[in-house]
């Protein structure tokens, strides 16, 4: 076939995976959990819980990187400066106190994303890497928006103790990173029948963290 036939053939796969999980993308960052949150409604107490699901999100993430170090598929994306679990170790203790891993357990939809994280991780590098992009890359992105809104909302130090989570010290262009990291995509091993396979997961990856917001909003009513 001629590519000319088929736009999608001339398409980087960077820009398919973002367009085809664009609706999935904004019911998430637009649930009434996240627009209250970064509407500065509700209270400190929502947002450490919703830190406390981000731990085991990203220690599912990242307890795979030494097993998938040298797969082909998920190995190029493993950036040692993309790890988040130290900088939410620091966070969790300055809102939970030193003893902050005892009673943290994750709500249900956070135990299941998790665990789907945790399948691709030893199961599907392909899907692993959807996982993986739409966590970091939306904490590079969008992530900011909600450090600036803790930072505002509630007295946390500029990129301090509370929102370390969203602050890449060892990434001193994100804007230059992100457009490395959709080269990586664009370069991914794997065929047509992959990638869509791994833009399927993607949209799973979202409505995931939907899910997430969803039971977060059934526990945080707005406190104003």
């Amino acid at each position: 076939m001629d590519a000319t036939a088929d736009p999608a053939a001339a398409t980087p796969f960077s820009t398919l995976i973002r367009d085809a999980s664009h609706a999935q993308h904004t019911a998430a960052e637009t649930s009434p959990f996240m627009s209250d949150m970064l509407g500065g409604r509700l209270g400190v107490a929502a947002y450490t819980r919703y830190t406390e699901q981000l731990w085991f999100v990203y220690d599912a993430l990242e307890s795979a990187v030494d097993a998938l170090a040298g797969d082909p598929v998920a190995g190029p994306f493993l950036r040692p400066e993309l790890a988040r679990t130290p900088e939410l170790a620091r966070d969790l203790a300055h809102l939970r106190g030193p003893d902050w891993r005892a009673g943290l357990e994750p709500l249900p939809a956070t135990a299941a994303y998790a665990a789907r994280i945790e399948e691709c991780a030893r199961t599907w590098p392909g899907g692993y890497v959807a996982h993986h992009y739409t966590r970091y890359l939306g904490d590079l992105s969008g992530g900011q928006i909600i450090r600036s809104t803790a930072e505002k909302t509630w007295g946390f130090a500029r990129k301090g103790d509370g929102v370390r989570f969203y602050v890449f010290e060892g990434i001193e262009n994100p804007a230059a990173f992100k457009r490395d990291y959709r080269a990586l995509l664009d370069a991914v091993a794997a065929d047509d029948l992959e990638k869509q396979r791994i833009i399927d997961e993607c949209k799973r990856a979202f409505d995931f963290n939907g899910a997430v917001f969803r039971e977060l909003g059934s526990r945080f009513p707005l406190s104003a």
